[in-house]
């Protein structure tokens, strides 16, 4: 029992034997310089050169062995300048997405400016319905047109929707200012000089809003659409805005005094 810490244990006794194995082979498949010698004097070949040889072979493996290296090293570091730049790449796409979606934000934000402002406008038309009733009630007709063109407002749900009900609030509107041109008694009335003050208010700052909305769309439309901003716009969804453009741009003139 004196050598009991020499024993091998069961679990690695067929590691061993299988590496010993392909030692054992290894070893009889080789020959060493004299046994090469002597088999080349059995066909008459001089021992200088066996040697010769044996030196131009062990040189060639070596240099084969080299080769092998350097071509693993190589792989090695193409593997890490591939993932170097898919992680380059990985980030580079994270900041433009961001970007692209911080624009994003920023054109919704405009928006929801301009809808503020013809909202504002639209709550007017109650007001020019009253002046009109007051002073011209036999005027149905401009009524009827000035509670259609914001009841179609309310009811619109999209952008689209939203300018194209802004267009017959426009059209309302202006044919209530012709007919305030041609009544000098609603004209002279000063519920209709306020009216005019908050109109002329409303549009001035829809026009504001509608600039920068314009401007965050512009900035936006080229982000997307840059090389190499677009390989990461058109996977991810961006798509092009469109611009808002004024059916109207007549600021209501405010009545002299």
């Amino acid at each position: 029992m004196k050598n009991a810490e020499n024993r091998i244990p069961e679990e690695i006794a067929p590691e061993v034997l299988e590496l010993a194995s392909r030692y054992y082979a290894d070893y009889t498949q080789s020959y060493s310089p004299s046994q090469l010698v002597a088999a080349g004097q059995e066909v008459d070949i001089p021992a200088e050169f066996i040697q010769k040889a044996i030196q131009e072979v062990q040189a060639k493996r070596e240099q084969q062995q080299q080769q092998q290296k350097r071509l693993a090293h190589l792989r090695q570091r193409l593997l890490l300048i591939g993932a170097g730049i898919i992680a380059v790449l990985t980030l580079w796409s994270a900041w433009t997405y961001n970007s692209l979606q911080s624009s994003n934000a920023r054109v919704e934000a405009a928006w929801a400016q301009v809808e503020n402002q013809l909202q504002r406008r639209a709550d007017l038309i109650p007001n020019l319905v009253s002046v009109t009733q007051a002073y011209a009630k036999q005027e149905k007709e401009l009524v009827s047109l000035l509670v259609q063109s914001r009841q179609a407002y309310l009811q619109a749900a999209t952008a689209n929707e939203k300018a194209a009900a802004t267009v017959q609030i426009n059209q309302a509107i202006d044919r209530f200012q012709d007919y305030a041109v041609a009544n000098p008694q609603l004209r002279s009335s000063e519920l209709f000089t306020n009216l005019q003050y908050e109109l002329a208010g409303t549009e001035n700052r829809l026009a504001v809003e509608r600039m920068r909305y314009n401007q965050a769309v512009q900035v936006y439309n080229q982000k997307i659409q840059s090389f190499p901003n677009l390989l990461v716009a058109r996977p991810f969804g961006f798509e092009k805005k469109p611009f808002f453009q004024a059916a109207n741009t007549d600021v209501p003139k405010i009545p002299s005094e």
